[in-house]
């Protein structure tokens, strides 16, 4: 197989694993997940052991995002992350049943 190897299925896309674990994500699923280079993506297991890769936000991106909720100023910044990531994965989720 080589380096690369995009096969039939459209939603599947074979790529190498380096020594080192490093693998590169392919363009087309970077623009769709919203992930730039320099970045960070999150590994998450679900109950039925599905792996899925989600984009972290950048600090700057989160800049004035409290301010930009109806979330007062009590609530934990972990909290309002917690919520916003959950949101952003519904509708991610939401567009790929689309």
């Amino acid at each position: 197989m080589s380096e690369t190897e995009r096969k039939e299925d459209t939603e599947t896309e074979a790529v190498a694993v380096t020594e080192h674990g490093a693998v590169m994500i392919p363009e087309r699923f970077r623009e769709q997940l919203g992930i730039n280079t320099p970045g960070r993506v999150l590994f998450r297991e679900t109950d039925d052991g599905t792996v899925t890769i989600e984009r972290i936000a950048a600090p700057s991106e989160m800049r004035g995002f409290a301010a930009r909720s109806e979330a007062t100023t009590e609530t934990p910044a972990t909290e309002l992350l917690r919520e916003k990531r959950q949101q952003d994965q519904a509708e991610r989720e939401s567009d790929q049943l689309s």
